[in-house]
């Protein structure tokens, strides 16, 4: 059976621990960003993603050649491997070359002006500077990027007007390089810096190549001459870069007084040099600022102390965010509306602020979670909104816009997993402190909180649909049990038979039992009634999601080894395996309110849709930057939502083969009736049963009632007889039919009470102390 790919609907995610990550195409139509071991090209006005997939671990940086033609991405591996660095075609969204020369992480990229060249550095276990020729798609040239007696380079930065030319910075270095065209050999010359003793984390340089700026870690700015001549041709050979001076924001102007030097907060990590000269700055506090040099006639009144830098820029716009500024991007395209310049800012909080230049107000345009996502859940029977549960906060998102509508904050603890109240008044979390807190879903606002719920952390919950009883598992392996009122939350019962932690937790559809998944090889059925063990299943797994089938007679598991098992609810026997995947464990699985269509995420990064009865998937959804961890189906089950390891979290499209279609109206007549279900077909009997209702309650169509000279007719008048008309007394089952009168209230005198296809359970004293076992 062919496999057709699932279509995405939206994708929620940016990876901001990349430095200098986030990058704007030339032509100003898209942007280019990372996301996990995956490179996202996003359209800004359709926001529509392509995705650049090739990468084996996450990307560490992105570069963009100045036409646009090429896009440049390296990696981060673990210790003792090799890290690529890759060359994509950005037209047609294909590599065309790549090369593992360094060691465990590619630092920075940058093209040469001519696009012929790609530089990449290496980090510090690599401490290299490899040149790449496009053109003939290979390796040309290497080098150390830095000396013995200084520290690592961090950064590169290409020179505009001199297409073999670039600068490198880091600890206590900074370097011009030129490479010569004949013997394709790497020249390199320091930035004489005397004393001064700097780290550089970012560089940039002027349109005429006369000058660059260099950021700091210790917040300010390094300004040093290149001291080349204007023709690109000429020789560089006897041309030596000199140190201008270490700048500074310039603090309050008094008269007669030295202004102080004003230094950033936690470094400047992004410097871009625009072209009326000012400079603007991003630094490791979130601060954003338009600088300008001051123009003080006469010389400073010296100071006492000699201070290591010089005040020398005055800001003309700043502005604040959260987190630190990894990133800064001028993007200017006609399609903007009003001003046409737009200065994009990306946090290491995995966030992307659009900031006007003109009134420099930021507004947040992109924002997800920074680190992986545990679980995802819907309010019952609503699928416009849903929460996500991640590292320090829980998210409320719009389904339909993909926006953020709520961020509930809890610093430096991590939040496992989550559901909403049967009543929808309440988002109720558990967390890795232990403790299970519940919050309004609107304004986030802390309900209550049951302290030291499990002692080694809360990582599994659900509730049953009256909302009055929690049940939650914990890392110790224990099940626990809750009374859930407005006044209080006491704990009811401590099941105590997984010997690993619990994974997932789920209650059946009559609430009379619930489901609890370890990691330990075990699943087991608890009888809410009894509060005790009722079934248990065993597996050579670690046991990672379960998912009750619709009508509770059948489990869902996924595990460790790569299959999804079907399971007797009755009896604990296993019915059918399937391997859904050919990688690694699945971590994610949940089935759909009718029961036709369930959905798998694991290891493999991938999200596959199932048929239920047949076994089979029929669509995969690839996308994902990292391990799947959490999917569900919308409660219309027109939506599918997934996360990742990596932060992200898509929105997919059920095929439209598997939509339901909307029930025509009353006035309009199906000529063929559609098949019922099972369930449908069960309830057939009890929906058809005429019931008792008031005088003024009558159906459309009723029979006319008969007369009494039909009911005397109609009457078995022998001795033996039992009067069918006695409503109490049903007539004999041997009774002939050829004496009934075919009208529409004689159905009533053969109603019988139907049969209860619930399980019977016993709540007697001796049923409940014996722990389920029958007497």
């Amino acid at each position: 059976m062919e496999v057709k790919n699932l279509e995405p609907y939206a994708i929620i995610g940016f990876d901001g621990s990349a430095i200098r990550g986030l990058k704007v195409h030339p032509s100003g139509e898209h942007i280019i960003y990372p996301m996990g071991n995956k490179v996202c090209i996003q359209e800004w006005k359709t926001k529509k993603m392509y995705f650049l997939s090739g990468h084996t671990n996450s990307v560490s940086t992105v570069a963009v050649s100045p036409k646009g033609t090429f896009i440049g991405s390296g990696q981060i591996n673990h210790i003792g491997f090799k890290a690529s660095a890759k060359l994509w075609d950005f037209k047609n969204k294909t590599m065309l070359g790549s090369h593992e020369l360094h060691k465990v992480r590619v630092e920075a990229l940058a093209f040469s002006s001519d696009e012929r060249y790609m530089i990449s550095l290496g980090g510090r276990d690599d401490g290299c500077v490899v040149l790449w020729d496009c053109v003939a798609g290979a390796a040309t040239g290497t080098a150390a990027a830095a000396r013995l007696t200084t520290g690592d380079a961090m950064t590169l930065s290409p020179l505009s007007l001199r297409v073999n030319s670039f600068v490198t910075g880091g600890d206590s270095n900074l370097r011009v390089w030129n490479i010569r065209a004949e013997s394709k050999n790497l020249d390199v010359v320091d930035v004489t810096l005397g004393k001064l003793r700097r780290c550089v984390r970012c560089i940039a340089v002027n349109q005429d190549d006369t000058f660059g700026m260099a950021g700091t870690t210790t917040g300010d700015i390094i300004k040093f001459s290149i001291n080349y001549p204007s023709d690109p041709t000429a020789s560089v050979t006897h041309c030596k870069p000199s140190l201008i001076g270490c700048l500074a924001k310039c603090g309050p102007w008094k008269k007669g007084k030295r202004p102080e030097s004003l230094c950033y907060s936690q470094g400047i990590e992004s410097i871009l040099i625009m072209t009326d000269g000012c400079i603007i700055i991003g630094a490791g506090d979130g601060t954003i600022d338009i600088l300008d040099e001051i123009n003080w006639k006469g010389e400073f009144p010296r100071g006492k102390v000699l201070d290591p830098n010089k005040p020398h820029f005055r800001a003309l716009k700043s502005t604040k965010l959260d987190g630190c500024i990894t990133s800064l991007e001028l993007m200017e395209s006609p399609s903007l509306k009003g001003d046409k310049r737009l200065l994009l800012a990306g946090t290491r909080t995995s966030e992307i602020y659009a900031i006007n230049v003109a009134t420099f107000f930021p507004i947040l345009v992109v924002t997800c979670h920074r680190c992986a996502i545990n679980d995802i859940a819907f309010p019952r029977g609503m699928s416009g909104v849903f929460a996500s549960a991640g590292a320090g906060d829980v998210r409320v998102w719009c389904a339909r816009s993909a926006r953020e509508l709520l961020r509930i904050v809890v610093p430096n603890f991590t939040c496992s997993a989550l559901l909403f109240a049967a009543d929808g008044k309440s988002v109720v979390t558990a967390w890795n402190d232990g403790n299970i807190r519940a919050f309004t879903p609107l304004t986030g606002r802390l309900i209550y909180c049951i302290y030291n719920s499990h002692n080694k952390g809360t990582s599994a919950l659900d509730m049953t649909h009256d909302g009055r009883t929690l049940i939650s598992g914990g890392c110790e392996g224990q099940v626990r049990l809750w009374d859930i009122k407005p006044e209080c939350q006491s704990l009811k019962k401590v099941l105590k038979e997984h010997k690993s932690p619990v994974s997932a937790i789920q209650v059946s559809p009559n609430d009379m039992e619930a489901v609890s998944a370890g990691t330990d090889g075990s699943c087991i059925i608890w009888d809410l009634v009894s509060l005790s063990r009722r079934q248990v299943m065993y597996a050579n797994t670690l046991f990672m999601c379960v998912c009750f089938e619709p009508r509770g007679c059948q489990l869902l598991t996924g595990g460790s080894d790569r299959r999804v098992a079907y399971w007797e609810a009755g009896s604990g026997n296993l019915a059918r395996e399937l391997e859904a995947s050919k990688v690694g464990a699945i971590n994610g699985l949940h089935i759909t309110q009718n029961g036709e269509l369930f959905v798998t995420g694991g290891n493999d990064q991938m999200v596959k849709l199932w048929k239920y009865q047949e076994g089979v998937y029929t669509h995969a959804g690839a996308g994902h930057a990292g391990a799947v961890t959490c999917c569900r189906f919308s409660p219309d089950a027109r939506h599918i939502v997934s996360s990742c390891a990596a932060g992200s979290i898509i929105v997919w499209k059920v095929p439209d083969m598997y939509l339901q279609k909307d029930t025509p109206p009353s006035d309009q007549k199906s000529v063929v009736e559609s098949p019922k279900t099972l369930q449908e077909e069960l309830k057939l009997q009890l929906e058809d049963k005429p019931t008792q209702k008031a005088a003024g309650d009558r159906r459309n169509k009723i029979p006319g009632a008969p007369s009494k000279i039909e009911k005397i007719e109609a009457m078995d008048t022998t001795r033996s007889s039992v009067h069918s008309c006695c409503p109490c007394n049903p007539g004999k089952p041997n009774q002939s039919k050829k004496n009934t009168p075919k009208t529409g209230n004689s159905t009533s005198s053969k109603l019988s009470k139907p049969t209860d296809n619930l399980p019977t359970r016993t709540t007697s004293k001796d049923y409940v102390n014996s722990s389920g076992d029958k007497k």
